[in-house]
């Protein structure tokens, strides 16, 4: 939901970039009315009568950039979007920016600094905030400049441009950094404070000043020398074009501050990779050395970073809006979290009444009209999403009809807004490079707010109907459209001609931003933080669904990113970050500035909790992690609505059981029988989320699985796993615990257990080692021994050659004297375990040869397909469910026979592994 408009209820490339996620290649806007997208279709031109991006006036307005940034696409719903969008048409510079520690305002004069050290509660308790208050202004001597423009940008940094004609300033900022780095020509270097500074360092090219109580350090080149005279300090460059400032935490940190004073940063970027049930990322910084060599930095981490890094920090820290933020002395850090799991729907559980549920489900799939008043894009998407989670619910109870007639439906509108020229569809804006749907909604024209929320329920639909309909979901077909989507709201490619990186995410806030343009006193903001989640856990399923590991990946980035921000930031689960004069558990909304317990369109308490609920999905699941904060929210909400919810009492409900599903069905219990679902939401939908977690227990997330569709709940010590396989071949599922889970080709599958074991061992598979099943056991050999040890073996290089069917350096394992009478029916199974760690390509190969009299000589060779690893660490079960190649000879009774099984990689040009010792690595004979 966006940022600027009341409402009557909850709303919220070029292609050689995009190969390696799998966004396929741009269609080229250029002169054509409608572009084609496989078998949709967008257009270049807005529809009549309809408006592209306005000032608050309404008048039409382009993008405020420098010639060097013109052909860049813009990042709006940013912490810095109102450098490079006017919505005002008597501001030419920018509103209040927000980088934390230091905020910013552009001027005719230069840049704003501040520091807001001491919260204000206002807005009659409703909201507190870190405003921007300048502390000095950092410019040229002489400089009047006309306007500013954004000259370039990087992941989290951006350099404002001014130019009076005679004297031009460029300043580059961003978020966690500490300095303010300058480079001007055509006059001195000029600092203006707001009042008279204390010096309390002065060494002629370093300044140290204390201004409203905070300390900052300037620093001209090496050379030059301070002056100051009353509120401006001047300082001449001697032919330099480059000084800095730097906020500093104390004055006896001026030091370690002036060391990195001319190592200024030239660009930022995030890394991020999703293995083994851990998101991993990387956050770094690019510097240049004006003067000497050094290269290092400093940097702020916020709280959600902090917390999740083992990186050294040092004992520097600062006040911000979002709690204390903590200084790391180098231009790089990383964190790693445990992957928030991401399920299509939850488990099959016996406390669902499937008559009682397929009641429900028809009084939406027989509903007269499905999408009955949704007729702009978050209207349309709301209603998509109250279908698609019935699809797999429907699936799970055997329920195939309802499932496909909500599939219908389904594909039926997307494919209207997908397809040009109808009474809805989808246009590109070259000048903002921005695709927006019409009819629009809530300024997401006029704007540019809340693409990401609009366009989560679409991608999020896509991935159900893909789970189910490849063929529909294929570049070729449909595919195509959702990733034009994906590549407007969640762009992973920076080199995307057409569309900007992550536009509605800032990836070192850890959340997105809803406005487009960022034109308020408090900065940028954000409401439904659900409604983003809902777009990264859309993309984990399409990725999934779809076979794009990156796009997939980048889904459990943005997720797991989040879902800490919102943890920390939107319910204050730690109680480290919300002032202690602020008398609320959670806010509705996050601004730059701070945060408000409020909404754009009520002061409805149930709209201000639930707004980041909704909708509730498999991806809500991450919630779950405190539970402790889940109750001091349903009990404020309580507090604040003098009783029980009413209006959105099934999304608070859901919400509730999230921590206590007892508590939250006895609510249901009492109160089903006479309410109206939320607009996103159905009974069906909300009487299976409750009665199933009533039954298997609240999500767990002390316990993850390695991969993202994967989730964990625990009742009574009992623990209950689900993972998605939507996958061609069989797979177990490893859970950090020690639990495993096997899960068939395209399905979900559901075990419980304490832990350690395999919760769901399937009868197909061959099980502990007996008479006729052997361990693969390091060193070459198959045993019935069981007290082996686990290990692995390493699979040799294919060497970049295709080896489907031969063998090529095969690791052998062999068992000789074997005795055994051929049973009727039977055949080859066998379990393994392989892993091609983040090697791209691979393909392990199994042949299972018998020599039945032991005289050295192969009477029957059983080659199975071979099986494509995915690039991610954690183990993948290869099973003889891939269905055999080739078959030669004949099997007869063994008598003193050998068994032999190889296996190879069959291609690519990397090594990988195949466990051994344990029951996950066995085969298993036709013989008794």
């Amino acid at each position: 939901m966006q940022a600027s408009l009341s409402r009557p209820a909850a709303a919220t490339v070029l292609a050689i970039a995009l190969a390696a996620v799998g966004l396929g290649p741009a269609a080229s806007p250029a002169a054509a009315a409608t572009i084609p997208a496989g078998s949709g279709s967008y257009t270049d031109s807005r529809p009549a009568g309809t408006s592209g991006p306005t000032t608050n006036t309404g008048a039409p307005v382009t993008p405020k950039l420098t010639a060097a940034a013109k052909d860049k696409p813009v990042p709006t719903n940013d912490w810095w979007s109102s450098l490079a969008y006017q919505r005002y048409g008597d501001n030419p510079y920018s509103t209040p920016m927000y980088g934390h520690p230091l905020t910013y305002q552009a001027t005719s004069g230069g840049l704003e600094v501040g520091y807001p050290t001491t919260p204000a509660v206002v807005g009659a308790g409703r909201q507190y905030e870190y405003a921007h208050k300048a502390d000095l202004t950092v410019g040229l001597s002489g400089l009047n400049s006309p306007d500013t423009k954004a000259d370039d940008w990087s992941d989290w940094t951006v350099t404002p441009y001014w130019s009076d004609g005679t004297r031009t300033l460029r300043t580059t900022i961003g978020h966690g950094m500490p300095f303010v780095y300058a480079k001007g020509s055509g006059g001195d270097a000029r600092i203006t404070t707001a009042g008279t500074p204390t010096v309390f360092a002065d060494n002629g090219n370093v300044l140290g000043v204390t201004v409203a109580g905070h300390h900052y350090a300037l620093f001209a080149p090496t050379g030059s020398d301070w002056a100051v005279s009353g509120s401006t300090i001047t300082a001449g460059l001697g032919g330099k074009d480059y000084f800095s400032l730097a906020v500093l935490p104390s004055t006896d940190a001026l030091a370690t501050y002036r060391k990195y004073a001319f190592s200024f940063v030239t660009g930022s970027k995030v890394a991020w990779e999703s293995t083994g049930g851990a998101v991993k990322a990387t956050y770094s910084l690019t510097t240049e050395a004006k003067e000497g060599t050094e290269r290092g930095t400093l940097q702020a981490l916020y709280r959600h970073q902090w917390l999740h890094t083992t990186d050294a920090l040092t004992p520097y820290t600062y006040v911000s809006p979002r709690g204390t933020m903590k200084v790391r002395e180098s231009a790089s850090f990383t964190t790693s979290q445990k992957n928030q799991g991401v399920l299509p729907a939850l488990p099959a559980s016996s406390g669902v009444d499937k008559a009682r549920l397929t009641g429900y489900l028809n009084e939406v799939a027989n509903a007269s009209d499905p999408f009955s008043g949704a007729s702009d894009t978050y209207w349309t998407g709301k209603a998509l999403g109250r279908l698609a989670q019935l699809v797999p619910v429907a699936d799970q109870i055997g329920q195939t009809g309802i499932r496909d007639k909500l599939l219908g439906l389904m594909k039926g509108r997307l494919q209207e807004w997908f397809t040009a020229g109808g009474a809805s569809e989808f246009s590109y804006d070259k000048s903002w490079k921005t695709l927006t749907g019409y009819p629009a909604s809530y300024g997401s024209d006029t704007e540019l707010n809340d693409h990401h929320f609009h366009y989560s329920y679409y991608v999020y639909a896509a991935a159900i109907v893909a789970q189910y309909d490849q063929a529909w979901a294929a570049d070729s077909a449909w595919g195509t459209m959702v990733k034009t989507l994906v590549r407007d709201a969640a762009n992973p490619s920076r080199t995307d001609a057409a569309y900007p990186f992550l536009r509605g995410f800032d990836v070192y806030a850890g959340h997105s931003w809803a406005s487009g343009h960022q034109g308020f006193a408090a900065g940028n903001n954000q409401e439904s933080s659900s409604e983003s989640i809902n777009l990264s856990a859309g993309l984990v399923l399409w990725g999934a669904a779809t076979g794009d590991t990156g796009l997939r990946d980048l889904g459990s980035y943005l997720l797991t990113t989040e879902s800490e921000a919102i943890t920390q930031y939107w319910f204050d689960a730690d109680q480290q970050v919300f002032p202690g004069s602020f008398g609320h558990d959670t806010v509705g909304m996050v601004w730059g500035s701070g945060g408000a317990y409020s909404t754009w369109w009520t002061a409805n308490p149930e709209e201000i909790h639930g707004i980041n609920v909704l909708p509730v999905t498999g991806g809500s699941l991450h919630l779950a992690r405190e539970k402790a904060a889940i109750k001091r929210n349903i009990a404020e909400m309580e507090r604040e609505n003098g009783g029980p919810a009413v209006e959105w009492r099934d999304l608070l409900w859901e919400f509730e059981s999230l921590a206590d599903p007892a508590a939250a069905k006895a609510k249901w219990d009492a109160g089903n029988a006479g309410y109206t679902p939320e607009q996103g939401e159905s009974k069906a939908h909300t009487y299976h989320w409750i009665s199933t977690l009533d039954s298997v227990g609240a999500p767990d997330l002390t316990v993850s699985g390695n991969i993202p569709t994967s989730a964990v709940f625990t009742r009574n010590g009992v623990r209950t796993y689900s993972a998605h396989n939507h996958g061609s071949t069989a797979r177990t599922v490893t859970f950090s615990d020690g639990a495993t889970l096997s899960v068939p080709a395209r399905s979900t599958a559901t075990g419980t257990g304490t832990g350690g074991g395999d919760p769901d061992p399937d009868p197909e598979e061959p099980g502990p080692s007996t008479g006729n099943t052997f361990r693969l056991k390091s060193g070459g050999t198959l045993t019935t021994a069981t007290d082996g040890t686990a290990g692995a073996d390493t699979l040799a290089s294919a060497d970049g050659v295709n080896r489907d069917g031969t063998p090529y350096r095969p690791t052998v394992y062999e068992i000789k004297k074997v005795d055994g009478t051929l049973a009727s029916g039977a055949s080859t199974a066998f379990r393994l375990r392989v892993d091609a760690g983040t090697k791209v390509g691979l393909a392990p190969q199994v042949r299972v040869s018998y020599d039945l009299t032991g005289d050295g000589s192969f009477d029957r060779a059983e080659t199975f397909r071979y099986f494509a690893t995915d690039p991610v660490t954690g183990w993948e079960e290869y099973t003889q469910a891939v269905g055999t190649r080739s078959v030669t000879g004949s099997l007869g009774n063994l008598k003193g026979g050998t068994v032999r099984l190889e296996i190879w990689n069959a291609l690519g040009n990397g090594t990988s592994q195949v466990q051994t010792g344990t029951d996950a690595a066995v085969v298993k004979i036709p013989f008794v």
